[in-house]
């Protein structure tokens, strides 16, 4: 498998639902939450109906075998029900797939969060990498020049020509579509249950001191002592795409590394402080994205619940404020409640999904020496 930038995430990975949920023990003020509904960007509708097409078209991928859709899948919440992604063929992933959903509002991307807020790049770097999608875009936009739907729908949405510039603009029109509807939190229609574990989520538990705001998340990284899946390590294809990212993001003696650094590929501090910090996931949708975690090490709500209540996990990073929450069975069922009255109605009808076939031949040309390009 070559080396290409390793920048962007993946299709597979663009690629942990809950990577890092970094519940902080002690008490928080309801006042400090700001918790609420999520508000939906503007988007061109034009721009985003092509923007479907293209995200459930496997012809933007090398061999014209996966589409951004088949390891983001609308019925799982865009996510892909697996603990660990799978990737273009010769390789495999190496961390869990993170949802879509609401992603177009998030301060950074991937669970190291090494990209900022430009879609444009996001977009770029998940369709070229060698273990996501491995497209070369200069065939990308060749074959969806030969598309006569592509065609129309391009001019359609006011870009002209297709071109891969357009197809990076086009996708996060599409991805701002995808935003959280008709969660019980949101419509005011939550259990008594699920409103006792908001109480504790505000306050004994302190989830929300990295669990805010509208996506209830802080966009920020913490180590919390995730135990490593080691599946990356027994699977050859993982540990060699792992490996291969490691060594082009510069980690330190990566031959030799037997954990994933996480955060630590940003600022390489010295100290080696940043390592294992993932950054704290959006807690919406819990519902369709399990398993959990960054590498997917916990396999229910319960699971994740019961692991904070715990103190987290070992480890020399972890964060101190990571303590025992002393939660009774309860209360945490009554946490778990409330996680799963932050997810709403699943993302799965029309306005989501590209339903028409899409062919992945192309109609012969007569004459083709004679038609213009």
């Amino acid at each position: 498998m070559k080396v290409s930038r390793f920048i962007g995430g993946s299709v597979s990975a663009l690629g942990a639902a809950v990577s890092c949920w970094a519940v902080l023990a002690g008490p928080v003020s309801a006042g400090d939450s700001k918790l609420g509904p999520v508000v939906a960007p503007e988007f061109d509708a034009a721009k985003a109906a092509l923007g479907k097409r293209l995200f459930f078209d496997k012809r933007l991928s090398g061999d014209a075998a996966i589409a951004c859709a088949t390891c983001h899948q609308p019925d799982k919440g865009f996510t892909d029900g697996l603990a660990l992604s799978e990737a273009y063929p010769g390789s495999k992933g190496f961390r869990n797939t993170p949802t879509l959903i609401n992603t177009a509002l998030a301060e950074n991307w991937f669970l190291d969060g090494r990209l900022g807020t430009n879609l444009n790049d996001v977009t770029r770097e998940s369709i070229t990498e060698d273990y996501s999608m491995n497209m070369d875009m200069r065939l990308m936009q060749e074959r969806i020049k030969q598309d006569p739907v592509y065609v129309q729908m391009f001019k359609d949405a006011g870009y002209g020509e297709p071109s891969n510039g357009s197809v990076r603009k086009a996708i996060p029109e599409y991805l701002k579509t995808l935003i959280s509807k008709n969660a019980p939190f949101d419509a005011g229609t939550m259990s008594d249950a699920a409103k006792r574990g908001q109480a504790l989520f505000e306050g004994k538990a302190g989830c929300v001191a990295c669990h805010s705001g509208p996506r209830l998340t802080d966009d920020m990284a913490y180590n919390i002592g995730v135990p490593e899946n080691p599946d990356l390590w027994s699977d050859p294809m993982r540990a060699m795409t792992w490996t291969a990212f490691a060594s082009f993001m510069g980690v330190e003696n990566y031959m030799n590394v037997r954990r994933d650094v996480g955060a630590q590929i940003i600022r390489h501090p010295a100290d080696g402080s940043d390592i294992g910090k993932f950054n704290t996931p959006t807690l919406r949708e819990l519902k369709y994205t399990a398993p959990y975690m960054h590498n997917g090490m916990l396999a229910t709500l319960q699971d994740v619940v019961a692991f904070y209540n715990a103190g987290g996990g070992d480890d020399p990073n972890k964060d101190p404020r990571i303590k025992p929450l002393n939660l009774s069975a309860d209360e945490q069922a009554d946490l778990v409640a409330f996680l799963e009255a932050l997810s709403g109605d699943p993302l799965t009808g029309p306005d989501y999904v590209w339903e028409d076939e899409i062919p992945t031949n192309y109609p012969v040309i007569e004459d083709w020496r004679e038609v213009a390009n």
